[in-house]
């Protein structure tokens, strides 16, 4: 069918406010990845934009030779796994519980449930809480606080009911308890959908920096997200290369006086920004799934 002019001028103007929209998105990534891969002293002369000038991996030796920033990704990845499993864990058992019409008082949990979405009492009634269940300053404040998404656990629940009821029924009929419906019936035709809400709360975990920040002020126990915020907001080198390794580092050579601040800033950036973008790629399938999938496939 052949298309008129206007429906192709149309098309042609989407294409181009895509390629913008996705200009504007990899261009920062370039540019702080150039930066992090010149020569400290020569990007701070400028004209640095799309590829490094002088090339140099100095920045990154100095990065992760940092003790604080090496125990600040042993953190992170701890958190997220066991946050992100935690996560799906309850997420699941929330909504397969309220899932059932029969349940009582359905409709006051799911009211309560609606509530902590619409409300919340503010930062220091939950810092006191926090406080009084003895979790500040500890590894579990990054775990349970989050452990539940409201958001999550009603597109779980709606998933759930979209169900055919048959299926619960006659597993139901043949005398399985709800455990085993969960386990059986609930969970393997689940998957797409606990893959995709996983890598959202994968992803919150990796890129919070706000708890470390507020609730955690014991330096061993930071995400690498609270380590990149302080870094970012340090106005002295001598802050960010604190540790022994690397001041023994800036004692080789001359190359120690050709960093800067920004260009340890750049290399941070990119050492906590990579590992979940190439992650990234290999997981956005399931959103698709997680979102189309509405039957079940005998």
């Amino acid at each position: 069918m052949k298309r008129s002019i206007g429906e192709r001028i149309g098309q042609y103007l989407i294409v181009a406010l895509l390629l913008v929209l996705c200009l504007s998105i990899i261009y920062p990534f370039l540019y702080m990845l150039a930066i992090s891969l010149n020569v400290g002293s020569d990007a701070a002369k400028g004209g640095v934009y799309l590829w490094p000038r002088e090339f140099t991996l100095y920045n990154y030796e100095i990065v992760l030779g940092n003790s604080v920033i090496q125990r600040a990704y042993v953190i992170t990845i701890f958190r997220t796994i066991i946050g992100t499993v935690v996560g799906l864990v309850v997420t699941l058992l929330v909504a397969f519980g309220l899932s059932y019409r029969q349940l009582p008082i359905r409709k006051v949990l799911l009211t309560y449930v609606l509530i902590t979405m619409l409300f919340n009492g503010g930062l220091i009634p939950l810092y006191i809480q926090l406080n009084n269940l003895s979790l500040l300053n500890s590894f579990w404040v990054y775990i349970i606080p989050s452990a539940f998404s409201a958001w999550n656990m009603f597109v779980m629940m709606k998933f759930i009911q979209g169900i055919p009821d048959a299926l619960v029924e006659s597993a139901e009929m043949d005398g399985a308890n709800p455990l085993r419906v969960l386990y059986s019936i609930i969970l393997p035709l689940s998957k797409p959908m606990l893959a995709a809400l996983g890598l959202f709360t994968a992803v919150f975990h990796w890129n919070d920096w706000f708890a470390g920040a507020f609730y955690v002020s014991n330096q061993n126990i930071i995400p690498v997200q609270t380590f990149l915020q302080q870094l970012l907001s340090a106005q002295d080198i001598s802050t960010v290369l604190g540790s022994n390794n690397n001041q023994e580092a800036l004692a080789r050579g001359t190359m120690g006086s050709n960093i800067t601040l920004l260009s340890i800033k750049m290399a941070t950036v990119m050492v906590s920004a990579l590992p979940i973008l190439f992650v990234y790629p290999f997981l956005q399938k399931y959103f698709v799934k997680g979102v189309l999938i509405g039957s079940v496939k005998g």
